[in-house]
C-alpha cells in the first residue's frame, strides 16, 4: 500500500506518471505558478508530495472542462491556503461531475501505475462496487472513471463495508445530478436556450463559483451534522 509518506518522495517523472501527463506539462504548470515548487532533496533533486499530485489532477480536470489557464489561475487563487490533498480531490471530483462521465479503457498495469500501488483482487472488487471500474471481457482490462479513481483508491483503506460505499456514492450522485439540473434550468431562464454559445459562456463563468460553493456548503453542513451527532469533537477536522 502506498502511503502519503511514500508519495512525498516522488520525482518529477514519477509525479507525471501518477498523474498521466508528461514531465514537460508538470514543468510548464510549475513555471506558471499553478503548482508549488517541489521540496529539494539530496543531490538537488526535486521531490513532490500528495499535494502536488492532487493539485495537478485538479488542474488537468479544469483544463479538460474547457477553462483557460487564466481562469484556472483565478480558480486556484480562490482556494484556501494550506488546502489538503483530500480537499483538492473533492474539488476535482465535483468539477468532473459537471459533465457526463467519459470512462477510459485501460489495463490493470496502467491503473496500478496511475494509483501508485498494486491492486489485490479485493481492491478490484471494491473499486468495481464503487463504480470506479467496470471489468471488460479481456483479461485485466477495465473501463475506468478516471475522475473518481484517486478518491476510490483512498477509500480502499477506509474500514467501511462496500455496501456502505455504494450507498454513499448513490446519495452523492443523486444530489449532484439534481443540483446540476436545477442550475441548468436557472441558466436557461437567464439566456435564450437556443443560444448555445451564450449558455456555454454562462456555464464557464459560473462553474468555478458553483463548485466552490458546493464544496464549502458540503463541508460546513457535514461538520454541523457531525457536531449534532457526536458533539464538538465530531465537527473537528
Amino acid at each position: 500500500m502506498a502511503t502519503d509518506t511514500e508519495e512525498t518522495g516522488l520525482t518529477v517523472d514519477e509525479l507525471a506518471a501518477r498523474a498521466g501527463v508528461t514531465v514537460r506539462t508538470v514543468r510548464f504548470y510549475g513555471t506558471r505558478g499553478l503548482l508549488p515548487p517541489p521540496e529539494i532533496g539530496p543531490r538537488r533533486v526535486g521531490r513532490y508530495g500528495p499535494g502536488h499530485l492532487a493539485r495537478l489532477a485538479l488542474i488537468e480536470e479544469l483544463q479538460h472542462q474547457g477553462l483557460t489557464l487564466a481562469a484556472i489561475e483565478r480558480y486556484l487563487r480562490q482556494l484556501p491556503d494550506g488546502i489538503s490533498p483530500h480537499d483538492l480531490a473533492i474539488h476535482r471530483a465535483l468539477v468532473a461531475s459537471w459533465t457526463p462521465d467519459k470512462p477510459q479503457e485501460t489495463t490493470r498495469a496502467q491503473l496500478e501505475r496511475r494509483a501508485g500501488r498494486a491492486f489485490t483482487e479485493e481492491d478490484i472488487e471494491r473499486l468495481t462496487a464503487m463504480g470506479v471500474l467496470e471489468p471488460l471481457a479481456a483479461e485485466d482490462a477495465f473501463r475506468a472513471d478516471v475522475a473518481l479513481l484517486p478518491l476510490g483508491v483512498r477509500l480502499l483503506d477506509v474500514p467501511i463495508a462496500p455496501e456502505a460505499l455504494v450507498a454513499a456514492r448513490t446519495i452523492l450522485l443523486d444530489h449532484a445530478r439534481a443540483t446540476a439540473r436545477e442550475l441548468t434550468r436557472l441558466f436557461e431562464e437567464e439566456v435564450d436556450a437556443a443560444d448555445v454559445a451564450a449558455m456555454k459562456s454562462l456555464s464557464a463563468h459560473m462553474q468555478p463559483i458553483v463548485v466552490q460553493a458546493l464544496v464549502t456548503a458540503f463541508q460546513r453542513s457535514l461538520r454541523s451534522e457531525l457536531r449534532g451527532l457526536y458533539g464538538e469533537a465530531g465537527g473537528a477536522r
